[in-house]
């Protein structure tokens, strides 16, 4: 089925309203597999010729895909979830090859994204209107009545990133699409495969052409003109804080919805269930690397239990499976996504020992892959408890209350999400409600989902809310069309 996209010798195409079309410059750039560091194919680098083209056009095929009803779209999208499951295999084998995404977790990001995409396709059928009486608010009588709808905002740019290139696309383009909007997707050059084999699951699924386009390059040569393009109203991106602030400064009277970095903390009281505490915070840190949003990345926990917390999380640690995917199909710990993440992650750990910290297991790197790292008595003077690693290595703050354990998660210029751990429904609510974030999570890791919750960050962690309705919600407006009744 994925036939069209992709030409000879692994050069991929871009669709732009119903073609799918080779660069004009014959520019490419080659995507290299983070499991051996070959060329697993090449994206056209789109000229900002192009791209005004695809923003066009977008423009053109928006004023009749937004006549089209409801029931319509929501056909659609359950075609493009049916196609997903039916090529779910498919799909998570070029996710592995190209992001050295796990192979559970690959499966799982495209069989997720069917669901979230049903559960989109029923959601917009219940977005309806509205009617109001004038008489309910003071001074006016029942001469009027305002008839509220819903209206697509337009041409939506949906900026995808490398971690989860399919199922952050596609929650971006469906809800987009089912409020009427048409779409150019901008994914990350790594993961750019994976996001054009969904634009063709679309395409297949009978999206009509121009309401999904897509477009490859480097946004350090087209990234600001297309965010600031006028044709372009509402702007959805997810990655990190730097270029999210990046956006947000150059953009000007134009709604945007952004997902961004996060410090998620895992605060763990003294009388935490301790089994199910490591269980969640290992699978919640070093699932795909620790390469997520919403991973776990330090603990702040009690002084008191600290000891055998950090006994229980080595033992666990050292159990994980470490490699190649394609070698080991268990692999929880892959290589990261290139070596500059990698420089990263080992500059994090190289300044943590060095300030005192002790590192109690892993840490080691064998090219892009980094044995997962724990490290014990870390301090707030290191790098590792502030900065995001997007990495396998976790950092454990030992603390003397739970007051210190907010204090210290709040001074984080991040808000994404945090964990509590307590078997005390009181103490629960209590840390919960004092935690400057988006989401807590009450004796589970931090995790995005389940995709109708809203979802959302704070401080320098993202901007608006996500989750299917709340993304509708975003990327469409209320109209009001007031009727004036004479009475005689």
């Amino acid at each position: 089925m994925f036939s069209g996209l992709c030409g000879e010798q692994g050069n991929y195409k871009n669709l732009v309203c119903g073609k799918w079309k080779s660069g004009k410059s014959g520019k490419t750039i080659a995507i290299i597999s983070p499991l051996d560091g070959s060329v697993f194919g090449h994206v056209p680098a789109m000229s900002m010729e192009e791209a005004d083209e695809a923003i066009r056009l977008a423009r053109e095929t928006q004023k009749s895909w937004r006549a089209v009803p409801v029931n319509k779209r929501s056909e659609i999208l359950l075609r493009a979830a049916d196609i997903l499951e039916r090529e779910a295999d498919t799909l998570a084998n070029i996710l592995l090859r190209e992001i050295a995404k796990d192979t559970k977790s690959a499966l799982s990001e495209v069989t997720r994204t069917a669901d979230f995409i049903r559960f989109t396709a029923d959601a917009v059928k219940n977005m309806t209107g509205e009617s109001i009486p004038g008489d309910s608010f003071p001074g006016f009588d029942r001469d009027k009545i305002s008839v509220v709808t819903r209206e697509p905002l337009g041409v939506v740019l949906a900026i995808s990133p490398f971690n989860y290139p399919i199922n952050l696309a596609a929650s971006k383009i469906a809800p987009a699409v089912a409020a009427g909007n048409t779409v150019v997707v901008k994914p990350a050059t790594q993961g750019s495969i994976s996001t054009l084999h969904l634009a063709r699951v679309f395409e297949e699924a009978g999206l009509p052409a121009g309401v999904l386009n897509t477009m490859t390059g480097r946004g350090s040569e087209i990234g600001d003109k297309i965010v600031t393009h006028p044709e372009i109203d509402f702007i959805n991106f997810t990655g990190s804080t730097e270029v999210g602030q990046h956006i947000a400064s150059l953009v000007s009277m134009k709604p945007y919805l952004m997902e961004l970095g996060g410090k998620d903390a895992a605060v763990v009281l003294e009388d935490c269930d301790m089994d199910l505490t490591v269980n969640n915070i290992v699978s919640g840190a070093y699932s795909y690397s620790g390469q997520r949003c919403t991973a776990v990345k330090r603990i702040l926990v009690m002084e008191s239990i600290a000891d055998e917390m950090v006994k229980r999380l080595k033992a666990k640690i050292e159990r994980l499976s470490t490699g190649n995917p394609l070698e080991k199909p268990d692999a929880t710990v892959v290589p990261l996504i290139n070596g500059a993440a990698a420089d990263y992650v080992c500059g994090l750990i190289e300044d943590a020992k060095q300030k005192g910290a002790v590192l109690v297991t892993g840490g080691d790197r064998n090219g892009n892959l980094i044995s997962p790292a724990l490290f014990d008595k870390v301090t707030t003077e290191m790098r590792l408890a502030w900065e995001e690693p997007f990495g396998p290595v976790l950092p454990v703050i030992r603390v003397r209350s739970y007051e210190e354990a907010i204090a210290i998660a709040n001074k984080s210029e991040y808000g994404l999400q945090s964990a509590v751990f307590t078997q005390d429904i009181n103490k629960a609510f209590y840390v919960a409600e004092r935690l400057e974030v988006g989401t807590v999570q009450i004796n589970n890791k931090t995790e995005r989902g389940p995709d109708h919750f809203p979802f959302l960050g704070v401080k320098s962690s993202g901007l608006g809310t996500q989750g299917i309705k709340y993304s509708i919600e975003a990327m469409s407006r209320p109209k009001a069309i007031v009727i004036n009744l004479r009475r005689s």
